[in-house]
Formats: C-alpha cells, sequence, structure tokens
C-alpha cells in the first residue's frame, strides 16, 4: 500500500510544481540562467534604465502630476514582471497613452491617481483569473488607430505650450489650441530655443539610429557603429543632461531664462495603502465612493487600454523573436504591478513599445534586465531629485513630442480605404470623440464597430455566380462524378447550389438522381430573388 501513496504524492507533487511554474514563470527560466544572459541583462537593464528615468519624468507632465511620480510609476513593474511575465523584452512603466488616461480621469489629483492605479490592477488581476482577456477583442483595429492618432495629436500638441513657456493654457484640447495660439506673443525666448534645439537633437539622433538599420547604411568600424548606436539610444537621458547643464549655468549668473521643472520631493516614497478618501483644498473630505464615481467609465477604460496596449507589445516581440507568451498571465502581471504600485504612490502603467524595443535590441535574455532598470529608477529617486530642479520642461516636452510622432500612422487611413471602407467610420468617430473626451471616443468607436458587425450578422455579404450547363456534357457521368462531392462540399460551406431553366431532359436525370442539397427555378430572376429574399426552399 505505500507504494501507490507514494505514486500519488509524488504524482502530485509534480503536479503542483508545473501548476506554480505556470504562475510563476521565473521557475523556468531561473535554474537555467546562464552567466552569458547576465552580462547581457545588466547592458539592456542600464540602457533602458537611462532611457526610462528621463521618459517617466516627462510622462508625468502629460498625466498632470509632479516629476516623481513618474518615477515612483517606474521601478515596481520590474520587480514584479520578472516573477510574472512570461515575455524576456516587455518593460512595464509609464506611458503616453496611459498618462494622457490618467489625466483625463483623475485631472492631476496624485492621491487619486494613485487609488486609480489600485482599482485598475484589482480589475486587471481578476480579469486574468477569471480568464477574461477575450473581452480585448471587442476592441477593434481602427478603433485602436483612432484613438492612438487622436492620443498622439492631443499629447504632441499638449506639450507645445512648454515649448513655447506659456502659463495658464487650459487642458481640454480645442481650449488648449484656442489659447495656445492666442498667448503666443506671451512665449519666452529662451524656452523657445532650448526646446527646438532639444527637439531638432532628437530627431538628429534618431535619424542615425535608424540609418544604422538601412540598406544604404554607409560602411563604418564595429565600434563606431556601437557607439552611435549607444548615443542615439540614451539620447533623451543626453538631451536631459544638456539640457539641465545649460539652465543651471544661466541660472547660476542671475538669468532666469528657462521654466523649469523645480522643486520635486527626495527620496524613495514610503510604502503605504493607498488612500481611500481625498482632502479638497476647502478642507471637504471626499469619501471613497464618491471618488469611484466620480472615476466613471474611466475605471473600466484604462485597464482595458492598459492590457490591450501591452499584449499587443508582447505579442508582436514573442513573434519576432521567436517565442510564445501566455496572454492571461501577461494580464496578471500588469494586475499586479499595479496593485503594488500604488503602495509606493505610482499611477496606473502598461507595457512600453519603445522602451520593450530598446529591451530586445540591446539582446535582452530574461525579465531579469526590469531588475537592473528598476535599481537604476530607485537610485534616480534617491540621490538625482535635486538635480531634476534644473531641468527645463521644454526639454521634456520635446522628448514627449518625439516619442509620440510615431503613433500618427496615418497611412493606416489609405489602408482601410483599400480593404474595408466602412473601417474607416469608427476610425473618424473614435478620431473626433477622443479629442471631446478620451473615454468616450473610444465609448463610441466600440458602439460604432459594434452596430457594423451587428449589420454584417444580419445582412451577410452574398455572392452570386452564373454557371452554363452546355447540352453536350453528359449529365448522368456529371452527376455521378462531380455533382454529388460539389453538393456535399458545399453544404458544408453554408453555400446554397441553385439550378435554373434546365432543360426538361436534364431536369428528369437531376430529380431522379434525388440529390441531397438541389435547388432549382425556372428563372435565373427567380433564382436570385431566393437569394436576396433568403427564402431557398424547392421551387
Amino acid at each position: 500500500m505505500d507504494r501507490p501513496l507514494l505514486s500519488r504524492v509524488t504524482s502530485g507533487g509534480c503536479c503542483s510544481y508545473s501548476t506554480l511554474k505556470a504562475w510563476l514563470p521565473i521557475l523556468s527560466w531561473l535554474p537555467r540562467y546562464k552567466l552569458k544572459w547576465l552580462q547581457m541583462d545588466l547592458l539592456a537593464g542600464i540602457t533602458v534604465g537611462l532611457t526610462t528615468v528621463p521618459q517617466a519624468l516627462a510622462y508625468a507632465e502629460v498625466a498632470g502630476l509632479p516629476v516623481q511620480y513618474g518615477l515612483y510609476s517606474a521601478f515596481m513593474g520590474g520587480f514584479i514582471y520578472t516573477l510574472l511575465g512570461t515575455s524576456k523584452d516587455v518593460t512595464l512603466g509609464p506611458t503616453a497613452i496611459m498618462s494622457l488616461l490618467c489625466f483625463s480621469v483623475v485631472g492631476g489629483q496624485p492621491q487619486r491617481a494613485v487609488l486609480l492605479s489600485l482599482l485598475c490592477g484589482l480589475i486587471q488581476a481578476a480579469m486574468a483569473l477569471l480568464r477574461l482577456g477575450f473581452l480585448l477583442d471587442f476592441i477593434s483595429f481602427p478603433v485602436v488607430k483612432g484613438f492612438t492618432c487622436a492620443a498622439a495629436v492631443t499629447i504632441g500638441f499638449g506639450q507645445v505650450k512648454n515649448i513655447l513657456g506659456l502659463q495658464g493654457v487650459p487642458h481640454q484640447f480645442l481650449l488648449e489650441v484656442y489659447y495656445t495660439f492666442y498667448k503666443i506673443p506671451e512665449a519666452r525666448t529662451g524656452d523657445v530655443v532650448l526646446g527646438l534645439l532639444c527637439f531638432g537633437l532628437l530627431v538628429m539622433l534618431m535619424f542615425m539610429k535608424n540609418s544604422l538599420d538601412s540598406e544604404d547604411a554607409p560602411p563604418c568600424t564595429r565600434l563606431s557603429r556601437k557607439l552611435v548606436w549607444a548615443v542615439a539610444t540614451m539620447r533623451n537621458a543626453l538631451v536631459v543632461v544638456a539640457a539641465s547643464l545649460v539652465a543651471f549655468s544661466w541660472d547660476a549668473y542671475g538669468h532666469h531664462v528657462f521654466t523649469i521643472t523645480g522643486e520635486t520631493s527626495q527620496g524613495l516614497p514610503p510604502f503605504m495603502p493607498p488612500p481611500t478618501s481625498d482632502t479638497m483644498a476647502n478642507g471637504t473630505v471626499v469619501s471613497f465612493g464618491e471618488i469611484v464615481e466620480g472615476f466613471g467609465g474611466g475605471l473600466a477604460l484604462i485597464p482595458f487600454m492598459g492590457l490591450l496596449e501591452s499584449i499587443a507589445i508582447a505579442k508582436a516581440f514573442a513573434s519576432q523573436n521567436d517565442y510564445r507568451i501566455d496572454a492571461n498571465q501577461e494580464l496578471l502581471a500588469i494586475g499586479v504591478t499595479n496593485i503594488m504600485g500604488s503602495f509606493v504612490s505610482a499611477y496606473p502603467v502598461t507595457g512600453s513599445f519603445g522602451r520593450t524595443a530598446v529591451n530586445s535590441q540591446t539582446g535582452v535574455c530574461s525579465p531579469a534586465g526590469g531588475i537592473i532598470t528598476s535599481v537604476i529608477v530607485l537610485l534616480s529617486l534617491e540621490f538625482l531629485m535635486p538635480a531634476f530642479y534644473y531641468i527645463p520642461k521644454a526639454s521634456l516636452a520635446a522628448i514627449i513630442i518625439c516619442a509620440v510622432a510615431p503613433m500618427m500612422d496615418f497611412h493606416v487611413v489609405a489602408k482601410m480605404w483599400r480593404i474595408r471602407k466602412l473601417d474607416l467610420l469608427p476610425f473618424v468617430v473614435t478620431f473626433l470623440m477622443s479629442f471631446w473626451q478620451v473615454q468616450y471616443g473610444i465609448m463610441g468607436g466600440v458602439a460604432v464597430s459594434g452596430v457594423l458587425l451587428l449589420y454584417n450578422i444580419a445582412r451577410p455579404q452574398i455572392k452570386v455566380r452564373l454557371y452554363s450547363l452546355q447540352e453536350s456534357l453528359h449529365i448522368s457521368s456529371l452527376i455521378s462524378v462531380k455533382l454529388r462531392d460539389v453538393l456535399r462540399q458545399f453544404k458544408l460551406q453554408d453555400v446554397q447550389l441553385i439550378f435554373s431553366r434546365l432543360q426538361p431532359s436534364v431536369l428528369e436525370v437531376l430529380l431522379a438522381a434525388d440529390l441531397e442539397g438541389l435547388r432549382y427555378t425556372h428563372s435565373v430572376e427567380a433564382a436570385l430573388l431566393l437569394v436576396e429574399s433568403g427564402n431557398l426552399l424547392d421551387d
């Protein structure tokens, strides 16, 4: 009796370990980790870290939050994703789209942004546990493209005021456009010059990096290629450092010609539960229920968009680098990251396409590269926050504009026009309504896509093909060799074959053959009427 019991225990243990590996993917790759992987992960982690710090500072500006909140949101993902993620390339952290969505829901209020992260994480983790990832399929490609194009325009134009050094410009898009042009005479020369220089330098370095991958790239040594690639990849950090030195130099001589970031909180954020209530400036206490009610539809939209963005990135790089991901496990990783991030004052995060691309191109071998990135962010919070005082807002604005410019993919409009013109309708609705309210744009686009789907189901596209059977054909041979198989195949594909205007002799043979699924009419016009009406009974 001992052996069967031992067998059952061993079997149960193996099953439990397999289940544990499914929930903790780190157990699959950590036992076979190699020293060579460590070298590549260190290089990739440092490179991505130097990209993450300036981007996190800039995206906090998009979210309407103090710059330190960008860094608070940038380090938890590296630790959690190493444990739970299934892609070696994906990096989690603040992104332009999530920052815009966060601002649209909480309006730049830090405590509510942190609570939003907790609630989004809970929703995402619940979706993963219930395996509800299929719900993402209801957000169609035209809706996603319409939203990302509108978001790129909104985010990009929103930074023009910082390039110009303007103050008092409202955040609502249409008002923002009006007052930006209205206040152009108030533009600060220092901010304009520095912003344009930063923008030009970023564009130049970006083109240099892209030229290395082109077939027409000039011949150069391996060392010079690596040097150019490294400088171009870390362009955001280099621009921020250079711009900060310029601002510090002018400020040291008493010339305050740039709009700078100013005072920031130094040190690591305290680890504590997110606040469940808020206190207004006039002392009014806002309860948890009132805060959640104020989030409105954004509480459903932000988790969905976060999952959609991150899983799309994971699938793209898994396909490119020939490995597989678990979509539901990715949902869990993002959800737990947002839950734990809320305990360190983070706002909602998701996968970043730009930083994931850098991670992949640097040759990362495992998710452990994210730990190195997170350590660099933590070191920046602990030691570099005083230096961030002098970062010019114009330099951060230039970084944001360059980051969102590739999202303005209007070539997709021509593709949709060629392939399926009706897809332009949800695209246009989403694009235009997003300038009013971001969440309304997506909801409107999903609604239009749903209507089109129902229309296609109710009115399926029918193709009618007419063939003529010549009298010279031997009808008996046709029936015995070809027609039975054709009718059977058509039935499997839900296609109807209708005969019309048959000669009496041919009709007699067909009736005698007793063919299943045979339909016939006395005229072509009658056959077409049957197809259009859907009445395909025997005539």
